[in-house]
This record gives structure tokens, C-alpha cells and sequence, in this order.
């Protein structure tokens, strides 16, 4: 078995091939090629923590697997992060286990891939200026995917806190120091109202913009609120924009983006039907028009982590990263 840590698979796998597997793995699960049960949960009161399990299996990609994610809310005072995650590979021919990687650093790889990948099939060609909300380590990688699809000239991150902000300009001055450039760092969640694109990436319980500061045009990716008690997006943007889910069971059940306006009467399930991997296979036409607001929401998909996961393990295998070891 191979260990992949988190430094290799930030050297192994790049943002641009990262957004091509997601085409890939959201293309397999809508078209029912790739398998994606929803998620099971352990929780456990003394000491308080969560573990999720999640399978998956993406054959064109020959990716088996499971992700293991735990909370411990006790672990910031230990002076622990509070969440870690794993994903082990399996061989899909002998089922012998073949790696176990760092699963924080795919997670973080794979979820801006997923705005990445949505940007391109939905953004205008010509947008330029994007906004982010949120600074924390999704926000990064959201700011890297969106720039790696269209020619972003302007970034505005928008945060909680100036302790925050400046935290994220040294992240992207360390990963990409021409976006980091063209980055400006703001409190105010007025901002979104000058862009073309934005990226939500927070655990608010309640709309982090206000619906008239969206122009038309604009292309929206929700990536940050996974349970039904949390909102990032107004229902009244949602309902004026054409919606795109990563998949659209899990995003009924798990996103407050939803839930919320769904049981306020606000939206129907029956609005959304459109999965990102409809527009990768070509059974919906995406974008109709410059002016239309486009609203990609994403709750996160084993699919993912299992693509980029066997991707590490395969560019492992020939560079001779990671470290073997033998179970035996």
C-alpha cells in the first residue's frame, strides 16, 4: 500500500486536470456509470465527534474507494484541527487495498475543481471580475479553480475578518502569486454587486449576500453550506437563475440552499432537475443567454475524492512519491 500525503498530491495533481476529472466523475454518476450511495454517519456524545463514510466508485476512471471524514469538537482546545479526512483506494480487480492519502488536501483540491468545472460550463466566456465569500481554505481553492477557466482580472475576497483575509492573501501569495496581485480583501458583502462571478464558500446559516446586488449575467457556485440548517444563497436569487446541482438527490436532502425555500414554499423540488453532469454529457444546453443568472450548488460527492484520489496514486506510482508499506 502507498501513503500520499498531503504535500504530494499538491505536487501530483494540478488545478486544470483536477477540473477535467470532475467533468469526468459528475458525467459517469448522472449517466449511472459511477456508484455514489449517500453518505452514512456515526456520531458519538462522549467525547463528541462525527465520522462519515462515504463509498464511491467511478469505473471509467478505475477509482474504488472510501472517504472517511470526522469532527471532533473538542480537538480546538486540544489544539487539533477540528476536521480530518482519509481516503483509501482499493484495487478495483483483486480489492486489495492499494493507497490510503490525505483526504483534508483532496478535499480542498477537489472542491474548487467542482466550481472550476462548473465555471466553465456555465460562466460567461467573457466574465473577469470574480468574488469570493469566505476566506478559508475552500475560498483559496475556489479563487485558483475559477482563474484556471476564464481570464480573471479582478478578485475580490470578501471575509468575516481582517485576521481572516490577511491569512488568505498569504495563502495565495504562496500558491500563485500573479492571482494574489489582483486580489483585493474586503468586510463588505456589498461587493458581490461587481461580479460576474462569485464563489460561496461559508457555514452561514443565513444569506451571505442580498439578492439585488446579483447582476444579470452572473454566475453563482454555492459550495460551502452541506446541511439543511445552512443558507449561503437568497431563495429569491435561486429562483431567477437557471440551477445546476452536483447531484440532485443528495443536494435535496443536504443543502439549506434548498430545504429552506422548499418547505417556506418558495421552490419546488421540481426546480431542480439539472445535474452537472447533464451539461458534461451533453443532455442540457446550460447557459441560454448573456443576461441569465446561472447557479451552480455543490454538497460534495465521494465521486470526487475517488478520481482525484486514484489520479495521486497512478502519478505516485510512476514519480515513486509517497511511501510503500506492506500490510502483511
Amino acid at each position: 500500500m502507498r501513503i500520499i500525503g498531503a504535500s504530494d498530491i499538491g505536487r501530483l495533481v494540478s488545478m486544470p486536470d483536477a477540473i477535467a476529472l470532475m467533468k469526468t466523475a459528475f458525467g459517469e454518476l448522472s449517466a449511472g456509470r459511477a456508484q455514489a450511495p449517500l453518505r452514512t454517519g456515526i456520531h458519538l456524545d462522549d467525547p463528541s465527534l462525527d465520522a462519515l463514510f462515504m463509498p464511491a466508485t467511478v469505473p471509467a476512471a478505475d477509482a474504488l474507494g472510501v472517504k472517511l471524514v470526522t469532527v471532533a469538537a473538542d480537538n480546538p482546545g486540544r489544539g487539533l484541527p477540528l476536521i480530518h479526512a482519509t481516503v483509501l483506494i482499493v484495487d478495483p480487480e483483486t480489492g486489495i487495498p492499494a493507497a490510503l492519502l490525505d483526504g483534508t488536501s483532496i478535499t480542498a483540491l477537489r472542491t474548487g475543481a467542482v466550481s472550476g468545472a462548473a465555471t466553465d460550463l456555465l460562466a460567461r466566456r467573457d466574465a473577469t471580475t470574480l468574488v469570493v465569500v469566505g476566506a478559508g481554505a475552500q475560498a483559496l481553492t475556489q479563487v485558483l479553480a475559477v482563474c484556471a477557466v476564464r481570464s480573471i482580472t479582478r478578485v475580490i475576497v470578501v471575509g468575516r475578518s481582517q485576521a481572516g483575509l490577511d491569512r488568505m492573501a498569504g495563502w495565495l501569495e504562496e500558491r500563485d502569486p500573479a492571482v494574489a496581485a489582483i486580489t483585493e480583501r474586503t468586510t463588505d458583502r456589498a461587493a458581490v454587486a461587481a461580479a460576474d462571478i462569485v464563489c460561496a464558500a461559508t457555514t452561514s446559516r443565513e444569506p451571505v449576500f442580498d439578492d439585488p446586488d446579483i447582476r444579470p449575467g452572473t454566475h453563482i457556485n454555492a459550495v460551502g453550506a452541506y446541511t439543511p440548517a445552512m443558507q449561503e444563497i437568497p431563495a429569491e436569487t435561486i429562483i431567477r437563475s437557471l440551477v445546476v446541482v452536483d447531484q440532485r438527490a443528495a443536494a435535496l436532502e443536504e443543502a439549506g440552499d434548498f430545504v429552506i425555500p422548499i418547505r417556506a414554499g418558495q421552490l419546488r423540488a421540481d426546480d431542480v432537475t439539472v445535474e452537472l453532469g447533464h451539461l458534461v454529457n451533453g443532455d442540457h444546453a446550460g447557459r441560454s443567454s448573456d443576461d441569465q443568472i446561472t447557479f451552480f450548488k455543490s454538497v460534495g460527492n465521494a465521486v470526487q475524492d475517488m478520481v482525484v484520489a486514484r489520479k495521486a496514486l497512478d502519478l505516485a506510482e510512476r514519480r515513486g512519491a509517497g511511501q510503500v508499506v506492506s500490510l502483511a
